[in-house]
């Protein structure tokens, strides 16, 4: 029954790590080429702190600019995604769908399952690091493009114990909670603050040193692709894992799993307290609803709540972050080039304009509120089918139309709650950093962001309503907004492929500077329109279908 759970497990999940390996893959090969076009020899003239904190070598060249943004940002970040949906659905996702009970009614314990997860998660992870391994040597060889001193062996180690470490995070915050979208959250959480504070905290004098209590500093602050691997690092990583992944089996041995329909949960126990009740109710969504749009909402209360309160909480920190930034950190930022800023969808660094965009607007507010809209998206129809309660809801009086526009309006609500908590957030840290930052140009991004992620959302559901499997739609969203940033980010730098940055919703999203310009109409109307089309599609879709039972 152990090999039958971690056979079906890499079946179900292997599309996922096949894709997100072969698209970072893709995007490496297409990086370099633009990179090759470019004269990379600014890097001489910059300063070796610089250069050591980037983890790139003094003779920069093409290789080392793709690489450092591909693999070194965008792929670790893509690849630890991937993992953390598959270690929240480990045991979360069984619970969720009902499928645990029938796992645990066959001859194996808990611990079986959990044990045949975690390998899956682990071989998984091996399988996708290989192909991205193979693709940073297949790559400069197709290309003609010198390597040079870049250590790729080391680079990629490393990526595979830092996915490995996030996957397992979310293993074990499912395993404890039963609630795959608070893994989810957490752990997407935990990466990207992370990420952050590994670039920041090094420029502040009395936070230095801080950084290194993050985990995402393990993965890059040796440089691996200049020193080759750090062994000590490598170590913390994978002896956190382990550690984590004894958490687990402790947690899922311990709690009363969630049945479909039967048993108390522990946050059922809560509900009934006098004390906590009404908090519980609050945090963790009632199962008493009179709708549609209020079951919908209370369904992803929880994942709503924990996302608005980690972009909030990331977005006041880089007010005072920026304010207490020595000044000639500023004047060094001011001589990045370009090419460097698009490295990680930046602006000026040294105006709160581009620092804030950096910081909170180009990838991380993206992926917060991107994860949202996707789930959404992705389970709105075919979550119901999976979870075999669509029958219910087309046995009441809906229409199946009705039901895809209930699901979409409630996905608009839900993701304008988290663009608040950016905007709230990101004000607060601007008064109390009291930084010259316009609140107009700020509630611009902030709108044009939610729209952005219920593009996102809107082709997740459009999928959903087109397939009926919820891992189509997630991966298959997840991949368009991966392509769009990566088409606004690195092609608009390049005369030869600037206007097919025009084709990404980054472009309409951040291309005409909104900070500091204010709203663009034009781009909010095409963000919409991404997301008004998606949902227009999904009806006829959805309406054709048969319905899996």
């Amino acid at each position: 029954m152990l090999a039958n759970v971690f056979m079906k497990t890499n079946a179900d999940r292997a599309t996922a790590f096949l894709i997100a390996a072969g698209t970072i893959g893709l995007f490496l090969l297409a990086g370099m080429a633009v990179y090759a076009d470019i004269d990379a020899s600014f890097y001489q003239g910059m300063p070796e702190v610089w250069l050591q904190l980037m983890g790139i070598p003094a003779d920069a060249d093409a290789a080392a600019l793709a690489f450092g943004a591909i693999y070194g940002t965008i792929g670790s970040l893509t690849l630890a995604g991937v993992a953390i949906a598959m270690g929240s659905a480990s045991i979360a996702g069984e619970e969720r769908d009902g499928t645990l009970g029938l796992l645990l009614g066959n001859p194996v314990s808990r611990s079986r399952v959990l044990a045949a997860k975690a390998a899956s998660l682990l071989a998984l992870t091996t399988l996708g690091t290989l192909i991205i391994w193979g693709m940073g040597y297949a790559t400069p060889a197709i290309l003609a493009v010198e390597v040079g001193a870049l250590d790729v062996d080391a680079l990629t180690f490393h990526l595979f114990v830092n996915t490995l470490f996030y996957g397992f995070l979310a293993l074990v915050v499912g395993a404890w909670t039963g609630r795959g979208g608070v893994a989810t959250g957490v752990s997407a959480g935990v990466m990207v603050v992370g990420w952050l504070g590994v670039g920041l905290l090094p420029l502040i004098e009395r936070l230095e040193g801080w950084e290194q209590v993050l985990p995402w500093y393990y993965f890059d602050g040796s440089q691996p692709s200049v020193n080759g691997v750090d062994w000590g690092h490598a170590a913390l990583l994978g002896g956190a894992s382990i550690a984590l992944l004894a958490l687990g089996f402790i947690g899922v041995n311990r709690r009363d799993l969630r049945g479909r329909g039967l048993g108390t949960t522990f946050t059922d126990r809560l509900r009934d307290n006098r004390l906590v009740g009404s908090v519980v109710e609050r945090l963790a969504g009632s199962v008493r609803v009179s709708s549609l749009a209020a079951k919908t909402a209370s369904d992803f209360q929880g994942l709503t709540l924990v996302l608005a309160g980690i972009m909030a909480l990331m977005a006041v920190m880089m007010g005072p972050i920026y304010a207490v930034i020595p000044t000639e950190t500023w004047d060094a930022f001011g001589q990045f080039p370009e090419v460097l800023i698009a490295m990680i969808g930046g602006g000026d660094f040294s105006t709160p304009e581009g620092f804030i965009q950096a910081e909170v607007f180009s990838i991380t507010a993206p992926i917060v509120l991107g994860i949202l809209t996707i789930v959404m998206g992705a389970r709105a129809l075919a979550g119901e089918e999976q979870d075999h309660t669509m029958g219910l809801l087309l046995a009441s009086p809906l229409g199946r139309s009705r039901i895809v526009l209930t699901k979409a309006m409630v996905m608009v609500l839900l993701t304008s709650v988290i663009g608040l908590a950016t905007f709230v957030g990101t004000w607060g840290g601007v008064v109390l950093g009291d930084v010259d930052l316009s609140i107009g140009g700020l509630a611009a991004t902030s709108v044009l962001v939610t729209l952005l992620a219920l593009g996102f959302g809107g082709v997740a559901l459009l999928l959903s309503a087109l397939f009926g499997r919820t891992s189509i739609a997630s991966y298959g969203a997840t991949a368009f907004a991966l392509v769009g940033y990566f088409v606004w980010a690195f092609l608009s730098i390049n005369e030869n492929t600037e206007g097919w940055s025009r084709l990404s919703p980054f472009h309409h999203y951040l291309g005409s500077d909104p900070l500091a310009n204010g709203m663009t109409w034009g781009g909010a109307a095409v963000l919409l329109a991404v997301f008004a089309l998606g949902v227009a599609l999904a009806v006829p879709a959805f309406q054709r279908r048969d319905l899996r039972g």
